[in-house]
């Protein structure tokens, strides 16, 4: 057996990250995160502007970046997302399936339009993606890192005042698509993990945070504070890299411990 020192073992030197959602948020301190320990990064969202934004972001850290404008929530343009990504890069070592989308409405007033928009996005996706990704390179070469953005919203009951029954629904069900394929492709040398996070700020959250009040969350962490720009830096690279590799089927929360005392 091959023992690397520590460093060696976050190295992702050589390896291809695809990061769905990665123009903003979550996805690009996720794809930073990666992109810092070596690999090279494709991005994907639906706005080829943001996506440009966040491809110059990225390299103006000494990150190799580039991006294909699509929409995850639909079949064909996942599956080419996919596709492209091996025709420009030759091979996928990482998926990040970020992609994600929320409604609020009070469970007996939500559109079924817009069930139907969450569920597409934030769990059909991940299958249709996770699949293509699998079938063209990660089964082939039987090497693979997968990693579901989850939340801790999908650890527990929806609290009254956040309305976003689709949403949590649709993350519960990414936790256990996690630990269902984790099951499946192990034998492929493939590890499937998530990362469920508690309240970070983005644009997605911009309105939940000031109807609740940040403060009033932070407060209601262990660690009094919501997370920030960093957080999920190091829970993104051990789940991708060598450091990692006895690790599937696992649901992280990085929430400042608010699952921790909610039982979730």
């Amino acid at each position: 057996m091959t023992t690397r020192n520590v460093q060696a073992l976050f190295d992702l030197s050589g390896q291809v990250a695809l990061v769905t959602g990665g123009s903003r948020g979550l996805g690009l301190q996720i794809a930073e995160s990666l992109g810092e320990a070596g690999a090279k990064i494709m991005l994907s969202s639906r706005k080829a502007a943001d996506l440009e934004e966040a491809v110059a972001h990225l390299q103006a850290r000494g990150i190799d970046a580039r991006w294909i404008a699509a929409d995850a929530a639909d079949e064909g343009q996942g599956r080419a997302i996919v596709s492209q990504t091996m025709e420009r890069l030759g091979q996928i070592d990482i998926l990040v399936n970020n992609a994600g989308a929320t409604w609020g409405a009070p469970a007996e007033e939500h559109p079924l339009e817009a069930w139907d928009k969450v569920m597409n996005l934030n769990i059909r996706s991940l299958f249709v993606i996770s699949q293509e990704a699998a079938r063209q390179s990660m089964i082939p070469r039987r090497y693979g890192r997968i990693i579901n953005v989850a939340s801790i919203a999908g650890l527990g009951g929806n609290p009254a005042a956040m309305k976003t029954i689709a949403y949590n629904t649709s993350k519960g069900a990414a936790v256990n698509f996690t630990r269902a394929l984790a099951g499946e492709w192990g034998r492929h040398g493939i590890t499937v993990n998530a990362l469920a996070p508690g309240f970070f700020p983005s644009k997605m959250t911009k309105g939940l945070l000031a109807a609740l009040g940040e403060d009033n969350l932070a407060a209601a962490a262990p660690l009094g504070r919501i997370g920030d720009d960093e957080d999920l830096k190091g829970a993104a690279l051990l789940f991708a890299s060598r450091a990692g590799k006895h690790i599937t089927g696992q649901i992280l929360a990085v929430d400042g411990g608010v699952s921790a005392i909610h039982g979730a």
